[in-house]
């Protein structure tokens, strides 16, 4: 059998009300030349009998079993199982566009030097879609180029993890997927930066991504913020952009904010201010550490990096446009801390 280039990783449990339509998303590709590894992880529905008459109809799709429980688990069994060159993630209750593949091949094969390219998505059913993973989505699909995934990392998962395709070799030299108290696709891009591996994302929608009440990062307790904030902070801790002895700054004097900044404190980097816009907390001090207003970044020299750890998203841009009109640069000067 001639090795197909991308192989679909599709680890699937109990998913029979959305697998056909997954499936036939998948097999109606344009780019045919794939293998869709369809990874039952321990199903007790009707799955696997669906999934294995899409077999007998089409031999580009394998019907595989993880020997051990979980979605990591049956990650790993995928990439050891794959025999192409590229990694396509899928997930059983989306579903891809006809030119995904295609068109990630195509960047992939252009761009050498990408080891990940994801697309934008789209939320569907409309009518369960949240404000809040509306507003998430919308920065997701505007965070496309390297430069843009590098600045904004530690800020939320820049990837819907069925969205990319990724050179296999590259995740495998990471030795795959980790199992731990925490998401394991935002591991993994964390992890891909940190070895100066460059990611991007193709400024088009290939997939519509099922919003559900059963979503992983609603149920699962690794998704919880204390997770996010202790993933975030070991790999801050180890960016080369916190190595140089440059003071920090962080901005945020809430209660919430001190408690999301701790674990990168305990990790021994102490901001020497915290940057607020409330006249009640500026000119205080918190954990003797003064409170100071914005402008106090003006003229500071040595010049600060500034972890902005304000998760709302309007203030977001509104900090953005202070800090780029006072000559802090996005990634370089300023990082923002989901």
């Amino acid at each position: 059998m001639n090795r197909p280039a991308v192989s679909v990783i599709l680890p699937y449990r109990n998913a029979a009300l959305t697998i056909d339509e997954c499936l036939q998303s998948v097999l109606e590709q344009s780019f045919r030349n794939f293998e869709l590894l369809a990874i039952n992880d321990h199903s007790s529905d009707t799955t696997e009998q669906r999934v294995a008459r899409y077999q007998q109809q089409d031999d580009r799709l394998r019907c595989l079993s993880t020997p051990d429980k979980g979605l990591v688990a049956a990650l790993n069994f995928g990439l050891d199982s794959a025999r192409g060159t590229y990694v396509a993630r899928m997930d059983a209750d989306d579903r891809m566009w006809p030119d995904r593949l295609r068109q990630q091949v195509r960047a992939l094969e252009l761009n050498r030097d990408w080891s990940l390219v994801a697309c934008q998505v789209r939320l569907f059913p409309e009518n369960l879609v949240r404000s809040g993973y509306r507003e998430y989505i919308r920065w997701q699909n505007q965070c496309l180029t390297p430069v843009d995934i590098e600045a904004d990392i530690y800020r939320e998962s820049p990837f819907a993890h069925p969205s990319v395709t990724y050179r296999k070799a590259d995740v495998v030299k990471l030795s795959g997927y980790r199992d731990g108290h925490f998401p394991e696709d935002y591991d993994l891009w964390l992890r891909m930066f940190q070895s100066g591996m460059r990611m991007a994302k193709l400024p088009a929608v290939l997939l519509d991504w099922r919003e559900s009440p059963d979503r992983l990062s609603r149920t699962d307790p690794r998704y919880a913020q204390q997770e996010f904030d202790q993933l975030r902070a070991h790999y801050l801790a180890m960016d080369p952009r916190l190595q140089t002895g440059r003071p920090i700054a962080v901005w945020g004097a809430g209660r919430k904010t001190r408690l999301r900044c701790r674990p990168l404190q305990e990790r021994g980097f102490t901001p020497v201010a915290w940057i607020d816009i409330d006249p009640a907390k500026i000119g205080n001090k918190i954990l003797q550490i003064p409170v100071v207003a914005p402008d106090w970044l003006q003229h500071r020299e040595p010049r600060p990096l500034v972890l902005v750890y304000v998760r709302n998203h309007g203030a977001h841009e509104q900090i953005a446009a202070f800090l780029e009109n006072s000559a802090y640069r996005r990634g370089r000067d300023y990082l923002f801390i989901g």
